[in-house]
């Protein structure tokens, strides 16, 4: 039998080169893949869970700090103060109050909310509304203070909102004064801590999701050691014996991404009651910004790219310690 009928025999033999070999060779790596993963489903969903997980975190951090930094925009020129008074400072106070402001260069816009109005909303939006309304009617006086919502002008920084805070606070009848603009302060801080709170985890869990999908593969290398003793011996070259557990790694990396994007729409949908009502208070509507085609398109990349890693770590240690590399 010559050369050419051994080698039509055995499918691993070495190609005889041509772009044709080569598909049909990656044709059947891939169809020994499915197969083995599907014969192992069970395990394979163990895998593709961690893998899921592992990816969901960061991808979960990446989405909040991505929509906390539009809300953050979306407050932009809104900046302003909130001035409460006294309880049972009378109107004319007020009144006298507001028309101070109206002479300050800094304010555009003003806003009262009288005690009683303060009252009445705060009652409108409690779940109990029936019971507080029993307890605020026995009471002898409304304990909710009138406030002034301020607008501040256009291109208004901050230290100019501390000064009319600190102008604002002397005043007798005036109880606190906020600035509305601090939570934005405090949102951009959060932003950052989330954005390199993601990096970290991102780093992490991304070598977890790689120690597992190299702990996989390795399984799966030695299930078939003596597979791949007999296809060294018939002369299969160094990437037709790493290429099945490449693709393997590929097929674990895929199916952790699924697992991931899965995760995450059960995350949003778990958490979009709460954080309509939320936001509803603040008059924001609840957009989730992200996640879109290309966010899902980039968790699968990232879920294939480690697993391939993974994959290629675990046939480099395993196969040259066998000295078949």
């Amino acid at each position: 039998m010559d050369k050419k009928k051994v080698e039509s025999l055995d499918p691993w033999a070495k190609p005889s080169g041509g772009l044709l070999n080569w598909l049909k060779d990656h044709g059947r790596t891939f169809n020994d893949t499915t197969l083995f993963v599907s014969q192992r489903l069970a395990s394979s969903l163990f895998v593709w869970f961690l893998v899921g997980i592992a990816l969901a975190l960061p991808g979960i951090l990446w989405l909040a700090q991505v929509n906390l930094q539009a809300v953050g925009e979306g407050w932009q020129g809104r900046a302003g103060l909130t001035v409460y008074f006294e309880t049972g400072v009378n109107a004319a106070e007020i009144n006298t109050l507001l028309g101070d402001l109206e002479k300050i260069p800094l304010v555009e816009k003003t806003s009262l909310t009288t005690a009683d109005q303060a009252l009445k909303d705060f009652v409108s939006q409690t779940s109990d509304a029936r019971e507080l309304r029993n307890i605020v009617a026995n009471l002898d006086e409304n304990p909710l203070p009138a406030s002034i919502q301020i607008t501040s002008s256009e291109g208004a920084d901050f230290i100019q909102l501390e000064g009319l805070q600190r102008q604002l606070r002397a005043k007798s009848q005036v109880n606190d004064v906020v600035i509305e603009k601090t939570w934005l302060e405090r949102l951009r801080d959060i932003t950052t801590l989330l954005n390199r709170l993601g990096w970290i985890f991102g780093v992490l869990f991304g070598l977890g999701a790689i120690f597992v999908t190299s702990a996989s593969v390795r399984l799966a290398i030695e299930s078939r050691l003596q597979e791949m003793l007999v296809l060294a011996l018939v002369g299969a070259t160094r990437g037709q014996m790493r290429r099945p557990f490449i693709y393997f790694g590929a097929c674990y990396g895929l199916g952790g991404g699924i697992m991931a994007v899965m995760f995450l729409a059960l995350i949003l949908n778990a958490i979009e009651g709460p954080l309509q009502a939320l936001l509803g208070s603040y008059q924001v509507p609840i957009v989730v910004r992200g996640f879109d085609g290309k966010f899902l398109l980039s968790m699968l990349i990232v879920g294939i790219s480690l697993g391939v890693i993974g994959a290629w770590v675990a046939v480099r240690q395993r196969l040259h310690s066998a000295q078949f590399v």
